[in-house]
């Protein structure tokens, strides 16, 4: 599901408005390819969920690996046991805490040569593991076009270690493939990162209505974490706006928490840490330790004192 900008055609009731900037479908049978495909997500879907685990996705450029990264690293800081799986092919994720991939990645799991425990390592920051991804990882939605419940891969794999953590993070590909739709599969909530620039304004109304639609007719039990700002400017008058605006459609859904448009938060990756590890002082910290805290509520976690 991605938030940016819409492409929108009114022919039925039965049309999805489908979010993205730089890939225009103009309906849900043209984002996932085929009514079978369709299928395979509604299969997915009706699956038992997990507690706790997240599906952070949406197209690039909004702060989704950004939010990844500091959330989990934060949240594990804070006492919660927290497994991320870098479910991008890029691996920005995997690289953003430090860690590097050899022949073990979460590739293996997805197309069952390894188990999840296989893969997955301690990084360097409490409480925090890891199943990396790298660029192999691409390969797989065409490897498994063929094979049996491919959908279920991800599920499978997350249910044998879901009783190991509190907290299980996905960060996905922006777009709507195979890999997502194991992510979905495996997932009880979505959070939304929604960048807060011109283009948000455009998609907030259409993206409602996308979610609306899932709900009623893919999955009625899909629930949205929360939709988190990024990228503020607060010196501009139209990064305020968009702030109004997504809070005016969103409401509730809304984190109170914004991250701010930051340097700091740019550097921290190229030197594989988490903010508060680069830089405590800065407000790209001090914004993500807010998040965290503001997770915990939502989950009815008790959030103990915190001191970097």
């Amino acid at each position: 599901m991605a938030e940016e900008n819409t492409s929108t055609e009114n022919s039925s009731d039965d049309q999805y408005v489908v979010l993205a900037r730089k890939y225009r479908p103009q309906n849900f049978d043209d984002l996932v390819g085929q009514d079978a495909l369709v299928q395979t997500l509604t299969n997915a879907i009706k699956n038992n969920r997990l507690h706790h685990a997240y599906i952070l996705t949406g197209i690039r450029g909004v702060g989704k690996t950004t939010t990844a990264v500091n959330l989990s690293a934060l949240l594990g800081a804070m006492g919660q046991r927290v497994l991320m799986i870098d479910l991008d092919p890029q691996g920005n994720t995997t690289s953003g805490l430090g860690m590097e991939v050899d022949d073990k990645s979460i590739y293996e799991v997805i197309m069952g040569r390894m188990k999840l425990t296989d893969v997955m390592e301690e990084t360097e920051f409490k409480n925090l593991s890891i199943a990396g991804s790298d660029v192999r990882l691409a390969n797989a939605e065409l490897e498994l076009v063929e094979v049996e419940k491919r959908e279920y891969r991800l599920k499978t794999a997350v249910q044998s270690v879901q009783q190991d953590f509190d907290f299980i993070f996905i960060d996905c590909p922006p777009s709507l493939g195979l890999l997502t739709i194991n992510a979905l599969g495996a997932a009880d909530s979505v959070l939304i990162p929604i960048q807060c620039e011109y283009y948000a304004l455009e998609g907030v109304a259409s993206l409602m209505n996308t979610i609306s639609r899932v709900k009623k007719t893919i999955n009625p039990h899909l629930e949205i974490e929360g939709v988190l700002l990024t990228m503020l400017d607060g010196r501009t008058n139209l990064g305020l706006q968009v702030v109004d605006e997504v809070k005016k459609h969103f409401k509730k859904q809304v984190y109170a928490t914004v991250i701010p448009r930051s340097v700091r938060l740019g550097e921290a990756p190229s030197h594989g840490e988490p903010i508060h590890v680069y830089d405590k002082r800065s407000a790209g910290c001090v914004a993500y330790v807010n998040l965290a805290k503001e997770v915990l509520k939502r989950n009815n976690i008790k959030v103990k004192e915190f001191k970097l």
